[in-house]
């Protein structure tokens, strides 16, 4: 397994400063999520200050960005990182879609497979293996002349991520893309019972394997060696969880667990009272589900045993904030990054 850490929105020169540190411990990458800023700037800033990292968006939002963007993005990406990028991409959700960025949801599972076949085509055509000549159900793209072509490049071999939470989504991403990033709100029983055999499904759907499938898991990780310690992180991670679990679509989560009418528990939480009510709600117990409390000296042994055979890339949600908070928790996370990518 590989060790990213996951940043958010940030300046350059932050930016810039967290990639040399994660890089000089022996930190495998960093993944960067879109959210009030986009990824593109930042990872460019990254890589000119850490070029041996590797580089991925978990995710970039598909909708609101053409097909052909996105690809000329990761194809410029993978050429300047020396081939260390793979292209993350997600729907987002609805009110975001369609009131932040302007654009139609209507059947989201569906025109994401057809994004990702068209961002694939449009990668085909700049490696000179076929004329772009993609007649999707959302997307067509036809045109494609010499002058607006990238130039080629030794890394051509670019992957292509999806986000998925339901069954849906999770079959769609086995039959079209070459990694999944699971949620970070996620219990191992849905990652065994629901995630693996609905790729799978998806996969055989469509001729191929789970073995071609990457699996990308964010990881609420909350090292210390004292409850006091681990007290800040362990509150922001059960915000998450509150923030997250509130939403319809994570229902199926708690009830599976036994939690039966949890996500309507946190979903009035969070409208009374905010973030801070619906972590109110979050157990301890609750929180050991979908996240992974432990000594630092113990953290590496549980990761590994609870996600080998499982992940190619774990993401530590929280690493960067732990280490902004303390930076000697720099070297304890790289040395935990180096037990678990030998393992």
């Amino acid at each position: 397994m590989e060790f990213d850490v996951m940043t958010r929105a940030d300046t350059w020169e932050n930016v810039a400063r967290l990639a040399r540190d994660v890089e000089s411990v022996g930190i495998s990458g960093l993944l960067f999520t879109e959210g009030a800023q986009v990824p593109w700037m930042q990872i460019a800033s990254a890589v000119r200050a850490a070029p041996s990292l590797h580089y991925s968006t978990g995710i970039a939002v598909a909708f609101p960005r053409s097909p052909m963007i996105s690809a000329q993005i990761a194809w410029e990406l993978a050429a300047n990182t020396g081939g260390r990028f793979r292209l993350g991409l997600g729907s987002q959700v609805r009110p975001h879609v369609v009131r932040r960025y302007g654009v139609p949801f209507d059947h989201p599972a569906a025109r994401m497979r057809d994004y990702l076949r068209a961002v694939k085509a449009s990668l085909r055509a700049f490696r000179d293996q076929a004329r772009l000549e993609y007649d999707g159900e959302f997307y067509q793209l036809s045109l494609l002349t010499p002058q607006w072509t990238p130039p080629r490049h030794d890394y051509e071999d670019i992957k292509v991520d999806m986000s998925a939470v339901n069954p849906l989504m999770l079959k769609v991403t086995g039959e079209v893309a070459d990694g999944l990033h699971i949620h970070p709100m996620h219990s191992i029983s849905y990652i065994h019972d629901l995630v693996i055999p609905t790729v799978t499904e998806g996969a055989k759907f469509a001729g191929r394997s789970l073995n071609e499938i990457d699996l990308i898991v964010p990881v609420l990780a909350i090292a210390g060696d004292t409850a006091e310690e681990r007290a800040g992180l362990e509150r922001e991670a059960k915000r998450a969880i509150g923030f997250y679990g509130a939403t319809p679509g994570y229902a199926f989560q708690f009830d599976n667990l036994g939690y039966e009418g949890k996500r309507l528990e946190l979903s009035r939480a969070l409208k009374s009272g905010g973030r801070e009510a619906a972590a109110d709600l979050v157990s301890d117990e609750i929180l050991d589900q979908f996240g992974v409390v432990a000594r630092w000296d113990d953290m590496a042994d549980c990761l590994i045993k609870r996600y080998s055979g499982i992940a190619r890339r774990l993401v530590m949600y929280h690493a960067k904030q732990s280490i902004e908070e303390n930076p000697i928790n720099l070297g304890k996370w790289g040395e935990i990054a180096r037990t678990v990518r030998a393992a």
